[in-house]
């Protein structure tokens, strides 16, 4: 079954369900849209189906930012409350409020 209904949004605050980082939501793909190499990189007992969203994260960990690409199935809801630190973030977005950041702009 295709799943292509996005669960989270643009500017949303999600952590990894496994590994220790956590990021903003600046782009989402309906389905997996990175590259068979990078794909298949992941070790296959790890590896996520790619007919589900797929989210770029402006991501950070204890030691370093950078840009994520995360299937839906490893992401959750961040509960800390606690911005995000990235240095891009305030390039795309503005205020942040209940765990979500503004976009800066719209497009019309």
């Amino acid at each position: 079954m295709l799943k292509t209904r996005a669960k989270y949004s643009i500017g949303q605050v999600l952590r990894h369900r496994k590994h220790p980082f956590r990021g903003v939501v600046f782009d989402v793909d309906a389905m997996f849209a990175n590259t068979e190499d990078w794909y298949q990189a992941i070790p296959e007992e790890n590896r996520p189906a790619k007919d589900q969203p797929f989210y770029h994260l402006l991501a950070e960990n204890d030691q370093s930012y950078y840009v994520a690409y995360v299937s839906e199935q490893n992401l959750v809801p961040d509960d800390t409350g606690e911005p995000v630190d990235h240095p891009d973030l305030a390039d795309l977005f503005g205020n942040f409020e209940n765990g979500h950041y503004e976009l800066q702009f719209q497009l019309n």
